[in-house]
């Protein structure tokens, strides 16, 4: 039941967001007693908490089961992409938003968490991506990863890109278009075009 609830509550949380969806509202849902979901849970923070948590660890085995598939690094970015939108229902901004107003804490721990897996990822893309001649062998590995990380969490800010200009499908893929064309060699640039002109067909 506990797992039950958690999965349910994501779902509303990233639908409507983590402030607007109440324990009320969630017990309803589920059609069970907001009792039974305070044996499991002692407040809403708990649950929020537990539910960032199953999706992080939900997409981490993702991308670990990705990378395993030892794939040409810019396919991989672009599958890793795809897995992580399609997980988070197209991750509007919203729920994001509230989670950094309503519950910093939680966030900050994501964001730690987040932080790590991203970097190591990202490292071991661009390491094997010099490998393989497909990007630019002067890279600073290290930079590469932590300003990828800096620059995906700050195009999900609302004051800077707001949703109604920049849809966050089209923003997230405009964003690694552009990280990419940053670091490719020109062998590595006629895979990148192929794939984004195959993308668009």
């Amino acid at each position: 039941m506990k797992e039950d609830i958690i999965i349910k509550a994501i779902e509303m949380f990233l639908t409507y967001g983590f402030k607007s969806v109440t324990m009320d509202d969630l017990a309803h849902e589920m059609g069970i007693s907001k009792k039974t979901i305070y044996t499991h849970f002692e407040n809403k923070t708990q649950l929020v908490e537990a539910g960032a948590l199953y999706v992080y660890e939900r997409i981490s085995e993702g991308i670990d089961q990705i990378i395993a598939l030892h794939k040409n690094p810019i396919v991989e970015l672009y599958e890793i992409k795809k897995f992580v939108m399609q997980h988070l229902k197209n991750e509007k901004t919203a729920p994001q938003h509230q989670l950094h107003k309503y519950y910093p804490k939680v966030y900050q721990m994501l964001q730690s968490k987040q932080f790590e897996v991203m970097r190591e990822c990202v490292a071991d893309n661009v390491r094997r991506g010099i490998e393989q001649g497909i990007y630019r062998e002067n890279l600073n590995v290290d930079f590469v990863s932590r300003i990828y990380f800096v620059c995906g969490s700050t195009i999900k800010d609302q004051k800077l890109f707001p949703s109604d200009q920049f849809p966050i499908a089209q923003l997230v893929d405009d964003y690694l278009e552009y990280h990419l064309r940053g670091i490719v060699t020109p062998e590595g640039r006629k895979i990148l075009n192929e794939l984004i002109h195959s993308n668009h067909d």
